[in-house]
Formats: C-alpha cells, structure tokens, sequence
C-alpha cells in the first residue's frame, strides 16, 4: 500500500528530474559548462524538492492507514457486539467458544461462553447431526429464529424472524379461497314436490346456507337451484376446519326433520393467488366428493394436498337408469373404435374384480371386439380358483385370460383397457399397461381417493352400488343383443355381487337385486356360486385362531392380530373381518395380518357407527362406510396396530367426524 502511494506521488516529479538531467549531461558533453551547471543546479534542487514532497505524502498516508485501520476494527467490532444477529462459536466438543452479546440476550444469559450448546434448545442437536447447512426456523421465548450454519467453522447465526412470520402469516390468513357447494340430492326430491313445497325447501336451504355465511364472514351466492358459490378466505377455513364444517350437519338434520333428507357437498380451492386456478381447485374438489357419495367436503391445495370432512352417512343410491344408459353407449363406442379391449382388476383379484372383467369382455364381443383379461395365475385365492376351473371346460373363454407380458406384446395405440374393481394405479395387476394404453376407461364402486389413474377417456363411479359386477351387468342390458350371456358369464357376474353384499345383506340396494334378477334370467347358477364360495377345512380353522386372538373395546371395536412368521390370504383376512361384525357386542372390527407380497394388511368392517373408510385413508387405504381396507409397508404387526389404535383414539376424540 506504501509503496502504491510513493509510486502516484513521485511520478510526475520523475519525469520532470529526468528531463532536466539528460539536458544538463548533453550541455556538458557539447562543451557548455555553464549552461551545464546550470541545469546540473536544477537538477540536484528538482531531487531534493521531490524527495522531501515523497518523504511527506509517505507520513501523511501512513497516518491516514492507521486511523482508516482503527476506524474499520472498532466498526467490525460494533458490528459483533450490537447488531441485532446471534452470533455463537463452537468447538470440537459442542461447547461455545464465543457468542455476541446479543446470542447471550436471545437466551436470557450474561454469557454463553462454556455452556454446551444442545442444552440451548434440542432443535442445535438435529442442525449439527444431521449436518445440514440450510436454514432453520427455531422457537425460543416465544420469539422465531433462522438458524444459519456454517459447517466448517462450526459457527450459527440467528436472524430473528419474528415480525416476518407474523406479516406472512396475516398474508396467507388474507389470501381469496372459493368454494363451491353443491344440494346433492335436490333434483330428485323437488321432482316429487309441488310448486308450494319446492318454494319452501329452496327457502329453508337458501336461509340456512345464508345463515352459515353470515356467521363466519363467507359471501354465498346461490347461482343455481342445487348449487351456491362461496368467497372466503384463508382465516375462515381454518376455522371452518376447526368445526369440521357443521353446515354438513345443519342441512341433514334439518332438512330430516322435513321429511326431504338433504346433503351438502362442498368443493373448496386454496393456495393460489389466481382466481382461475381456484376455480379449478374448487370444481376438481366438488368432482372428487361425488365421486366418493356426496355430503361431503373436499379442500384441494395448489400443491395436490387433499383433506376430507364429513362423509359420515352411507350415500343413498343415487344413480339413474338414464346415466347407466348413457354411459354403456359411450363405452359402446370407444369399443367399437378400438382393435382389441384388455380388461384387468387390481391386484390379488376377488371374485368382484373377475366377474365384473368377465362382463366387460362379454360387452366387447357383444361389439365384435377381441377382449382378453390379464391375470396373474399365481395371484387367485380359492374361490377364483375354483371359478377358474369351470372357465378353463369352455376354452374359447379360457384363452382370453392372458398374462400381463403378453398383454404388453399385444397392446396398439388402438387398443383400450378397461380398469374395474379399483382407480389407484398403485392397486392395478400390472401399471405398465396403463402407461402403454392411449384410451383408458375406469369402472368402480369404491369411494374415490386422492390416488386415481390420469387421462382416461370414460369413468364409471359409483359409490352406491353394491359391486362392479353390478354396474357391469347394467351397462351389458345397453349393448348390443346379438349375443348373450351365457350361464358361467352369468354366474361369475352373480358371484361378484354375492360376495360383495355378503349375500345381499350390505350395500344392497334395489338396482342390486335387479341386476341379480337379469342375471337368473340368462341363467346365473346359484348353486353353482355357493359351491365356488366353499372354504376347506383348513382356512375355517386358521380364521378360528384368528378370532382367537380377538381384543374388543368397550366402544365395541374388535380388533384382530394374525401372527408374525403366517402369511394370510387377502380373502380370509376380509372374511374373518366380516365374521367378527356378526358377534354380539361387536359394532366395527379390524384384521390385522401379514400378506404375501410382504405388506401388513388391515381389513375393516363397521355396522355404520364408525365410519372405517376415514380411517383407513388416513393409512393410505380406502373403501367404503361399512367396508375397507389399507395395505402397510410396515415391518411388523405390533408396529401396524400402534398405527391403527393411534388413529382410532383420535376419532374417538374428535366423534368420528372427521
């Protein structure tokens, strides 16, 4: 730095010596002494005069160095004792080597010097395990702090955040949430009412849902006669949430008390500052609702996130013949416009998933279309077996039962798959078909969950109906009659819905023995289907050691472990779950046992006081009121009932309503 400033002070002064010395040393080569001593004169004074100016400018900077020198280190070291950031310094041992005075004052300390870090806050112990450099956001004295740290000098800084988060937190409590509300069952009812009665329910409907938005600062518009619009925000949710949506409530017990039984069903958009996207939101929530029966609420975030409330009633079936209708005719086209239809159930098939496959792939030749089941033969419990068995004595039948590879050989751009029995792709025989397929259509009657197979051209949903065999067999009745169903078609499609209702005495509706009766008239074998539902002595046995095992509440759940080193079938686990509900005292029980694809699986049953398919969702499975199940990738069936008594307090605690 020195030598910089010498450098800048002597350069022009240089120049000038320079001159000044060439000039005398000339005249004095050419003889003119004088004249030479003249400039020689100058020369010597020219030198003197710029050194002492070097010698000055070289003090004066010095000076000027030292005292820039002390002003930055006492700035510096302002800026570590009284800027508003912790500043705290580790050791090898975890233990603090130095900290600022305002790291003491974060803590409540004179100083922290010598003091093992952890024993400030545990949440230091996870930053320096998990050795990770990025932010963290702490709690300390009511106050929020971001923890930076610096892993190689084992140094952290906290920022406080406090007033940071409360201004975010008031943004996202602002930000617009839409919600779209929809009378499940209003068409229906106001057909059978007079002009005087419809203006009444519309009126009591309308007052209440208005009364609902008053109470908690909601802008409700009807804009329909079974729908309303409704403008909130972020707040309002919330603390909707926190009353699980009492209008659900409201409307079906009131509406009960004039005989008309209304629902609610509620899409709700959130987490987007565009309006369009939460309209989208809204809607998608709505669909996804009805998709699971109705009177209910669905709040879908931007991110995917889905949360349910509600859903407490078992749905009233709803469905018409004109939908049935309408939807056999799409099907009948998409088939019609397709080279071959593969038809495959989920994983592990039951005699619901086989049938109902075995009546689509009727519908498909009914079109004149080649149709073909993909099983796994090595995946089938004993009663799909025995069905097996009668299929394989008719060959043109049994060579459509194909294995999922050379359903892969044979699939076109032209080819359509049909899914029954399940929509979560999780749940299907073999996922890369659907990732092969252009046109996919879904038909089921499960209650819809968040996981669902994208891009499909057709879905036939409905949670009301007792089985997929059953909504097959009503979409067989609209398609073409050129030929019939034969006698084992028939049987296959009666033993699907047999088994579902267990035997007509769950989820049976009056469309259910419909069916049936359309099924005995093209010759359905129920002698034949209760020979196919026989069980071997051996699995009555192993479900007697299973109830065996059987622990019951006093709020009359029954609950049932397999042991660690068996694997149970998926069929004995449901079965021992649907035997449990018919002992006395028992109003829902619970199977948990290990499954031969490594899994813990549950099987849940309920009378409808507990609604098990809220709590099997909430461990990834699904299903219906009375009737469901979940699979874990849990290591054992200790860990799997933890899960489950878990999350059976906590609906306990909050009544079941959520």
């Amino acid at each position: 730095m020195t030598s910089f400033f010498r450098k800048r002070t002597i350069r022009y002064p240089l120049a000038l010596l320079s001159l000044l010395g060439v000039m005398a040393a000339v005249l004095l080569l050419l003889s003119y002494f004088w004249l030479g001593l003249l400039f020689s004169v100058l020369f010597v004074a020219s030198a003197g005069a710029a050194w002492k100016m070097e010698e000055q400018t070289y003090i004066e900077t010095e000076k000027h160095i030292e005292a820039l020198s002390y002003r930055v280190k006492k700035v510096g070291e302002e800026a570590l004792l009284e800027l508003p950031i912790g500043i705290i310094l580790i050791n090898e041992k975890n233990i603090i080597e130095w900290a600022n005075p305002y790291a003491a004052k974060v803590f409540d300390s004179v100083s922290l010097i010598g003091d093992e870090l952890f024993s400030l806050s545990e949440r230091f112990q996870q930053i320096v395990k998990n050795d990770n450099p990025e932010h963290n956001v702490v709690t300390i004295k009511e106050r929020s702090y971001n923890i930076l740290y610096k892993v190689e000098e084992k140094l952290f800084y906290l920022f406080d955040i406090t007033e940071q988060l409360k201004i975010e937190s008031l943004y996202h409590a602002d930000r617009t949430v839409i919600g779209i509300i929809l009378v499940d069952n209003y068409d229906e009812l106001a057909q059978a009412m007079d002009d005087q009665t419809r203006s009444q329910l519309n009126s009591l409907v309308t007052s209440l849902v208005n009364r609902w938005g008053t109470e908690n600062g909601i802008f409700v518009k009807r804009i329909a006669s079974d729908r309303f619009f409704a403008v909130f925000n972020e707040a309002t949710l919330m603390e909707l949430e926190k009353t699980k949506f009492s209008i659900l409530d409201d409307i079906r017990e009131t509406t009960a008390k004039q005989s008309t039984a209304l629902t609610l069903s509620i899409g709700v958009g959130v987490g987007s500052i565009s309006l369009t996207e939460l309209g989208e939101l809204a809607q998608s929530s709505l669909d996804l609702v009805l998709g699971r029966g109705g009177d209910q609420v669905a709040i879908k975030r931007s991110d995917g996130k889905l949360k349910f409330f509600g859903g407490k009633t078992n749905p009233v079936e709803k469905r018409t013949r004109v939908r049935a209708r309408v939807i056999s005719h799409a099907l009948r086209d998409l088939i019609q416009g397709s080279d071959k239809v593969f038809i495959m159930g989920h994983k592990m098939p039951d005699m619901d998933a086989i049938g109902a496959a075995i009546g689509v792939r009727k519908m498909a030749r009914m079109n004149n279309i080649e149709g073909y089941i993909v099983v796994k033969f090595n995946e089938l419990d004993n009663s799909v077996t025995r069905l097996m068995d009668e299929i394989e004595r008719e060959k043109d039948l049994f060579s459509q039962f194909i294995s999922p590879e050379d359903a892969l050989s044979m699939i076109t751009e032209k080819s359509l798959v049909v899914i029954v029995d399940t929509h979560k792709p999780s749940l299907v025989i073999d996922d890369r078909i659907l990732g092969k397929a252009e046109k996919v259509v879904v038909i089921d009657h499960h209650r819809r969950g968040e996981e669902f197979i994208k891009n499909t051209m057709l879905v036939y949903m409905e949670p009301y109906a007792s089985s997929t065999a059953e909504l097959v067999t009503e979409l067989i009745e609209y398609q073409p009659k050129n030929e019939k169903l034969t006698m084992l078609e028939s049987t296959a499609l009666l033993a699907g819905i047999i088994v579902d209702t267990k035997s007509f005495t769950l989820r049976t509706g009056a469309r259910t023995f419909e069916a049936a009766s359309y099924l005995r008239t093209y010759g359905a074998d129920t002698v034949l289907v209760q020979r196919l539902l026989k069980e071997d002595i051996e699995t009555y046995i192993q479900r007697a050691k299973l109830i065996e095992t059987v622990e019951l509440s006093n709020e009359g759940v029954a609950i049932v472990k397999g042991k660690e080193s068996i694997i149970y079938g998926t069929v004995l686990i449901a079965q021992t779950a649907d035997i449990l509900l018919t002992m006395q005292g028992v109003t829902a029980s619970f199977v948990i046992a290990s499954r031969a694809d490594g899994k813990i699986g549950i099987s849940a049953r309920s009378l409808g006081e507990l609604n098990v398919q809220l709590i099997m969702e909430e461990l990834g499975g699904g299903g219906h009121l009375t009737n469901a199940a979940c699979q874990l990738d849990v290591e054992t069936v200790e860990e799997a009932e933890k899960l489950l008594k878990s999350i059976l307090d906590l609906k306990m605690e909050r009544g079941n309503s959520k």
